[in-house]
């Protein structure tokens, strides 16, 4: 014998019931069943309403009586044949008049008591298996309908009856051999207690009247049938990539199940449990799909065993936390605790309590926590005044999030994992609690920070290591969209090779900001300013929190001194950072410090590799060093792809302005060359690499030999080349005075003995600096190690093609 339950949108409408009729016909061609069902959906939820509004005297509650009356006698019009209606229309015609003459009752004594709210909500269950049972019958099936409520016994707490297993077994066991038909039709939920008063067994009740008959007819297989294809390893509401789970212990189940998988109601799978009966979640509307066997019997080999089976959630939960040195070694503090929240029905979700007694914190529902946070204040209130114990604090906005699995026991690093994966994503527990068994971790989050905790739990997991990264882009220039280019070409490559999937969830330039959290796809990136909505910079940032995606990176391909702003604060909820921009890197030295600080203490990074360089290994090189316990000792560079250009190209044949105007031609230059020619962005790369080099060193204490006469700096940039040509004598002075000794102009970078200047240098043939074209820019280090022959680091130095590489490396290095 099978027991086979349908609830939920399974009996939504007739459409649907047929869906479960066809299920129904096709396993008692093979087995012997029984079928228990709950109200239709919705109805239960209404009857409640109904009868609210009855006890304070809203007429409201009629249409609502009469809305289910025509629910019903619209299901036998759909389900019942037309010759055979009459009797079931006025069966349920007469129930839904002894409801009506209920709700009359109540809305005449305002009066709705836990005792009337059991009869009220027990129509739902009797009208909807009564009308199925029918169907079946005039189907030609061998079909009877049982009252459940009759032959399940238990005691008079209304709502959440108690079941009497004796005696329900008893009667169960008794009328199942009285009555040999091939199909019996069972209301779930209902029951009675000893003087015949209607109980019901709790919201969800119908699984567990399922699982009571299973259990007492000793049934071969329980199936629950519903919306879903099985328990899932994650609510799919949260993880798009959340599966079925093909197999599961019944323990896993229950740990599930209680912290919100709603596909099962917890006290459904103890009956069937305790007897060894196989449970199967099946979905109505796609019956051919494998769903989940909850079992004591599985036989997975060893190396296929998952350390988890899934990751569940509960939501609106609060934290009530005890504490004092008067709880230290006094043996029945716990006791009075939970002994008093016990009086009050107040139910205990999550217990913690450290090895030194000095606190104790537990979590109970929301809606709750004010009327927990009285009780406690009460019980311990002599405690208190004497200041032994402190009021009880409570914190709200919070949620549970448990990863269950059997197979988590004795494995070492479940944990690690799980709490380093949530740290690296800035989510902070406020408690935690495992028990002896090892299958549930369970610990307490930000309600906020609910779907971010999820997703991260669910990839590290589940995901066959895949690893999903968010990336938000400011900057849409050259350098930006050679960025973008380079990911839609690359990410297949990553995926396969490296595990990582690069999703472009944001994007923004100075006046428009898109996002999409499934990523921006390649068609979209050429158009998104079609779909974008106004922008700044902190509308940007502050989108980027609220949306607290896990593995997020912010780069940053602006040269804008407004966006560094932002920075302190995406790095505060562990938002990595990748700047080409230099601005945050080369600021006041206490501000690179707190960015580098901050990254550092919240588990997240800051990269700004393309800052000097550009695709070049400079600072990685620095970092390098420093880590392996090198100390540089000096830096010699040429850090300015602009000025090398410049350089290596007067010489004499034309003027100086010429060259200038070439370069900026070439996309070389700043719209504004002074920008370049001043040696300003030299002095901010030599300062940040001395930064990283250990050296605290300001902006203003770097020496800046500038060489073009102070008039040139006025005016517009047309005068500024006017400038030029005045003083193209000055110019080739400056060459002549190289050139005679047999060198070369290089503006140089220079750092030694804690100090840095920037300036003209003359480069002699044997000189690195010498053989250096176009626009590479090269790095001579000298460190304790490296002090006789220097180790170099040289290679193109500007262009998007490589600014954009270097960046992407550094997103690579940021996850």
């Amino acid at each position: 014998m099978k027991v086979l339950k349908f609830g939920g949108t399974s009996v939504a409408n007739a459409r649907n019931i047929l869906l479960a009729e066809h299920m129904i016909k096709k396993e008692s061609s093979q087995n012997r069943i029984i079928v228990v069902v709950s109200a239709l959906h919705g109805v239960t939820d209404s009857l409640i309403k109904a009868a609210e509004y009855a006890a304070v005297k809203d007429e409201n509650y009629i249409p609502i009586i009469k809305d289910l009356e025509e629910k019903h006698l619209d299901l036998v019009k759909e389900l019942i044949p037309v010759l055979e209606q009459s009797s079931w229309l006025s069966f349920v015609k007469k129930h839904c008049n002894d409801m009506e003459d209920i709700y009359n009752g109540i809305f005449i004594l305002g009066e709705f008591t836990d005792k009337i709210r059991d009869r009220i909500t027990s129509y739902g269950e009797f009208l909807s298996s009564n009308i199925i049972a029918a169907r079946l019958q005039y189907e030609g099936l061998d079909s009877l309908w049982m009252n459940s409520a009759e032959l399940i016994r238990t005691d008079s707490n209304f709502t959440h009856a108690k079941v009497n297993f004796d005696t329900t077994d008893e009667n169960v066991k008794n009328y199942i051999a009285a009555h040999q038909n091939q199909i019996i039709v069972a209301p779930g939920f209902i029951a009675k207690d000893r003087n015949g008063n209607a109980t019901t067994l709790g919201r969800g009740g119908s699984d567990y009247t399922a699982a009571i008959i299973a259990a007492a007819v000793s049934a071969e297989e329980l199936q629950i049938w519903t919306d879903v294809s099985g328990m899932m390893t994650a609510d799919p509401r949260l993880a798009s990539n959340a599966k079925p789970i093909p197999e599961i212990s019944y323990h896993e189940a229950m740990e599930l199940s209680h912290f919100g998988a709603k596909v099962l109601y917890p006290p459904s799978i103890q009956p069937v449990m305790a007897k060894n009966i196989d449970l199967k979640i099946k979905n109505t509307f796609d019956p051919d799909a494998y769903g989940t066997l909850v079992s004591h019997n599985l036989n997975k080999p060893e190396n296929e065993q998952q350390p988890a089976a899934g990751v569940s959630n509960m939501s609106y939960i609060a934290l009530l936390t005890l504490e004092g040195s008067g709880m230290v070694g006094i043996p029945g503090i716990s006791a009075k605790l939970f002994q008093c929240l016990s009086f009050e029905k107040i139910n205990v979700i999550l217990i913690t309590q450290g090895s030194s007694e000095h606190s104790i914190t537990i979590a109970v529902n929301e809606k709750e926590v004010f009327h927990a946070e009285n009780v406690v204040n009460a019980a311990f209130e002599d405690d208190i005044q004497l200041q032994r114990m402190a009021p009880v604090k409570i914190e709200t906005g919070l949620s549970i999030v448990a990863l269950v699995g059997e197979n988590m026991k004795n494995r070492s690093g479940i944990s690690a994992k799980m709490f380093g994966c949530l740290g690296n994503n800035g989510i902070n527990i406020r408690a935690i609690a495992q028990g002896s068994s090892e299958r549930n971790i369970s610990i307490v989050i930000s309600e906020k920070d609910i779907r971010k905790a999820v997703n991260i739990l669910h990839e590290a997991f589940f995901e066959s290591e895949i690893k999903q990264v968010h990336l938000y882009i400011c900057g849409t220039g050259n350098v930006g969209s050679k960025l973008v280019q380079q990911i839609y070409e690359q990410n297949s490559y990553l995926q396969e090779n490296h595990l990582i999937n690069l999703r472009i969830a944001g994007i923004s330039n100075s006046r428009k900001m898109f996002f999409s959290d499934h990523g921006i796809s390649e068609n979209e990136s050429s158009s998104w300013n079609e779909k974008a909505i106004e922008a700044s910079i902190h509308g940007f940032a502050d989108e980027i929190i609220s949306r607290n995606l896990r593995n997020s990176v912010f780069i940053d391909v602006t040269a804008s001194s407004s966006v560094p702003e932002v920075y302190e604060d995406l790095l505060k909820r562990s938002v990595n950072i990748v700047a080409c921009n230099k601005i945050a890197a080369s600021s006041d030295f206490e501000q690179y410090k707190t960015l580098k600080r901050t990254a550092r203490n919240h588990n997240c990074k800051f990269h700004f590799e393309t800052n000097v360089g550009a695709g070049l290994p400079v600072i990685g090189t620095i970092n390098d060093l420093m880590k392996s316990g090198d100390k540089i000792t000096s830096i010699q560079a040429v850090l300015s792809g602009t000025l090398n250009f410049v350089f290596n190209n007067y010489d004499g044949s034309r003027t100086f302005s010429e060259v200038v105007a070439q370069a900026q031609k070439e996309g070389y230059t700043e719209p504004d060359p002074r920008l370049d020619l001043t040696g300003t962005d030299v002095a901010r790369k030599i300062l940040i690499l001395a930064r990283e080099a250990g050296y605290a060193l300001q902006f203003d204490e770097i020496e800046n030999e500038s060489f073009l006469p102070e008039e040139c700096l006025q005016g517009s940039v047309e005068d500024f080349y006017l400038k030029l040509t005045e003083y193209e004598d000055h110019f080739k002075s400056l060459l002549n005075d190289a050139q005679k000794d047999g060198k070369i102009l290089k503006y140089t970078a220079d750092f030694k003995d804690g100090k840095a200047k920037v300036g003209l240098q003359h480069a002699a043939p044997d000189s690195d600096l010498y053989h250096l074209y176009g626009k590479d820019n090269i790095v001579i280090f000298k460190t304790l190690r490296y002090s006789e022959q220097p180790l170099v680091v040289k290679g193109a130095g500007a262009g998007a093609e490589v600014t954009a590489s270097g960046v992407f490396a550094d997103i690579i290095r940021s996850v």
